[in-house]
């Protein structure tokens, strides 16, 4: 039942993740083109793993980031607060007219048969300028940490994000950290700069660092330069083609030790089931499966990573470990925004099987 990982008993941080910060635009079922008003919600798949350690599991956790010093940055600034999250940003200074810019994430909800649509204005983004040396990370892990955690949107950003992935990394390793990446594949980032070829380059890089790996089969395939499985799954739930390739993930990649994804089939927009799996020191635990009727789907892949880790740092089991990460991710779709709204307490009865039956 070993899933191989040396984690520390204790730091003065749990976990510390490396990312940029963003804020969400969410016209709600209303697609942009008509659209009157917005919610507006502040997220980052990097930093949504901290805020969720720290706010549904009580964990001390770290952002490390860029911020720029103008409202939006302030507003960005409070959420990350309240969320309980320790920041560490690099500072930029707005022009008042171009930037730089925290960036924008546009993404309406659709509706049964309409899918959700999602696209960017990442122009002249602050946190595409983070670079080596930008951050004193001896600094930043001296009171201990127990947990790095980085991801393929930030390290997609430009030529200079990924760079400072290995640098955390590299330091990470250095101060007894577990380090984990989150592949989450983004084409559309990749396109704008370096393509799949820089893709797979960089990527492969940053996975030579990694204990964790977070992704699915496309992820894998993409991101990794893995070839595709040589199976078939019967369905989106069925896990067989992402074991398939975990063989060649760590042939490729000894040093990875966990490797973990949701699986998620899409009936309509509200109507999805939904699965998880992951392999650890050489075997694999599968979750339970459910059905979920979906309020925001946006952040559950982050929320089941938030589980995962939540439950390795807390000395679970692998398989209990899964458990919590599809319960937290399961829960987070019901809530709307990107980070969590859940307690560990909704998230431990539903991970033991537990009912949407009224609690009194």
């Amino acid at each position: 039942m070993s899933h191989g990982l040396n984690i520390l008993p204790k730091g003065a941080y749990d976990l510390i993740s490396l990312g940029a910060l963003v804020h969400r635009l969410d016209p709600g079922i209303i697609p942009f083109r008509k659209a009157s008003q917005c919610r507006m919600y502040v997220s980052g798949g990097e930093f949504n793993v901290a805020a969720n350690i720290a706010d549904c599991f009580g964990l001390k956790t770290g952002i490390v980031s860029a911020m720029v010093d103008y409202p939006i940055g302030d507003l960005i600034a409070e959420r990350v607060r309240a969320m309980g999250v320790h920041p560490f940003y690099k500072h930029f200074k707005h022009n008042g007219v171009n930037g730089p810019n925290m960036a924008t994430v546009y993404s309406d909800q659709g509706h049964g048969v309409r899918p959700p649509v999602v696209f960017y204005n990442r122009s002249n983004e602050a946190g595409a300028q983070l670079k080596p040396g930008d951050f004193d990370w001896n600094e930043i892990f001296a009171g201990g940490v127990r947990w790095f955690h980085s991801g393929g949107i930030f390290a997609a950003l430009s030529e200079t994000t990924g760079e400072v992935i290995i640098e955390g990394m590299k330091a990470a390793k250095k101060a007894g950290a577990v380090v984990s990446f989150d592949l989450n594949f983004r084409e559309k980032l990749w396109n704008i700069w370096g393509g799949q070829k820089k893709a797979e380059e960089i990527v492969a890089r940053i996975a030579e660092n990694t204990d964790v790996l977070v992704g699915n089969e496309e992820d894998l395939q993409k991101g990794l330069g893995i070839p595709g499985p040589e199976i078939t799954a019967k369905s989106k739930l069925d896990p067989t083609a992402f074991i398939g390739m975990i063989d060649a993930v760590v042939k490729k990649y000894p040093n990875v030790k966990v490797v973990a994804t949701t699986l998620r089939e899409v009936h309509s927009k509200n109507c999805h089931s939904w699965g998880a799996v992951a392999w650890a020191g050489g075997t694999t635990y599968a979750s339970p499966t459910c059905e979920l009727d979906v309020l925001d789907r946006v952040g559950g892949g982050d929320g089941f990573a938030s589980g995962l880790f939540y439950g390795l740092l807390a000395g679970e089991s692998p398989e209990e470990a899964v458990k919590l990460g599809w319960a937290h991710g399961a829960l987070l779709t019901t809530t709307p925004g990107d980070t969590t709204m859940v307690t560990v307490e909704q998230v431990r009865s539903f991970a033991k099987g537990g009912s949407a039956r009224i609690q009194r």
